[in-house]
């Protein structure tokens, strides 16, 4: 008799190659297009179309998986493509080349994720606070890539960043391969259109205050690498900063069950974005003060870790059924999507007229202004809270 296949692996492959990915592209793509002697609006731009992608792709796939009922086939197709389109990178360092490079390889690449965190969290049931010990292979594949490149980079080309994105990308497909079919329980939901969901007041407000914590996070993205270098870090520091963040980030991962447990997911996203207001003030404004800026990249535990795995959390109870996969794909656009693309594309006008002080000063007022609305339309669902 065949034993039971154990998933646990595979999915911690996806989540390793495609978090090594971003590993990648989030601190040393910048780097790289400052190499091609692009300007700030440029980079803005180009970095602006992984999120713009983000924001479109998902919501396409989403449907795709929940018609067809076949979301790993979907994953696979989408991976599939993603890689092939990114071999474009080696043919082109043109502006308009890589515009359209990266629009068509980031289309494909940001339809996996919402597609895979659904399959994640029906693969694990009732067990969804250990969501965060699944995901945390993710962070040890980013850890890997930033660190790795970044202490490469001290002594090699710039351009050899885009050899390790082929090789994250086909990672990505090999394990896509992988994850496990799951099959969509009926809920009582199903029958309602999803818009009916969606205008919930209470998932108005999250996906609204989730929009704005992606605003704040898409100067980070775009520049926090640059910043650091002009500041006088090594390539190495530079690494090292982003890994330690994404360290502490996989510490909050493993104790999510336990806090989760105590605290509900709504508190855990209180305590995030309260980080996130204190944490871009401390990058904007301490980056000289190197034990201020490290408590700043300890603070991503919360502002990513304890953030994503609360909120994948609501989405998770809030969308059932067959609703799951578009729950997600329409969290991941209208946040991360939509809230990066404007983060990003504001960060370059920012930083060249005002400077990172007024630019990560921004992001703070951002995080602030998402949590003031989380207090304002979320508090009734804390247990006990008036």
């Amino acid at each position: 008799m065949s034993s039971p296949v154990n998933y646990h692996w595979r999915i911690a492959g996806f989540y390793f190659f495609y978090y090594a990915f971003v590993g990648m592209f989030s601190p040393y793509w910048s780097l790289y297009l400052h190499s091609l002697q692009f300007d700030a609006i440029d980079i803005a731009i180009l970095m602006s179309l992984h999120p713009v992608m983000r924001m479109v792709a998902p919501n396409v796939w989403g449907w795709l998986a929940d018609r067809s009922g076949k979301r790993r086939e979907v994953v696979v197709l989408a991976a599939g493509l993603s890689a092939l389109f990114y071999l474009g990178v080696f043919a082109t360092t043109r502006f308009w080349g890589l515009f359209s490079v990266l629009l068509l390889m980031s289309f494909f690449w940001s339809a996996s994720m919402p597609l895979v965190e659904a399959t994640t969290l029906s693969w694990l049931g009732k067990n969804t606070a250990h969501y965060g010990r699944l995901r945390s292979w993710g962070s040890i594949g980013f850890i890997v890539s930033v660190v790795g490149l970044g202490y490469a980079f001290d002594y090699i080309a710039i351009a050899w960043l885009l050899w390790a994105g082929l090789v994250c990308e086909v990672g990505i497909f090999i394990f896509a391969r992988q994850i496990p079919p799951t099959e969509v329980l009926a809920h009582h939901t199903d029958q309602q259109p999803i818009k009916q969901i969606v205008l919930q007041p209470r998932v108005l407000a999250l996906f609204g205050a989730c929009f704005l914590m992606a605003v704040a996070h898409g100067p980070y993205y775009t520049f926090f690498s640059i910043y650091l270098v002009e500041h006088g870090y090594a390539k190495s520091m530079v690494g090292g900063l982003w890994a330690l963040g994404v360290i502490c980030e996989i510490g909050v991962f493993f104790l999510m069950p336990a806090l989760v447990r105590r605290y509900g997911f709504v508190r855990i996203l209180y305590l995030s974005f309260a980080a996130a207001v204190l944490r871009f003030f401390l990058i904007g404004w301490a980056v000289d003060r190197v034990l201020l800026l490290l408590l700043a990249q300890v603070l991503h535990a919360l502002t990513f870790g304890a953030y994503h795995a609360a909120s994948v959390g609501l989405v998770h109870e809030f969308f059932r059924g067959r609703h799951q996969s578009r729950g997600q794909a329409l969290f991941g656009s209208l946040t991360y999507g939509a809230g990066g693309v404007l983060g990003g594309l504001a960060s370059g006008p920012i930083w060249q007229h005002w400077g990172a002080a007024a630019l990560y000063s921004f992001s703070s007022v951002m995080a602030l202004l998402g949590l003031m609305l989380l207090v304002w339309r979320l508090r009734g669902s804390i247990p006990g809270a008036q």
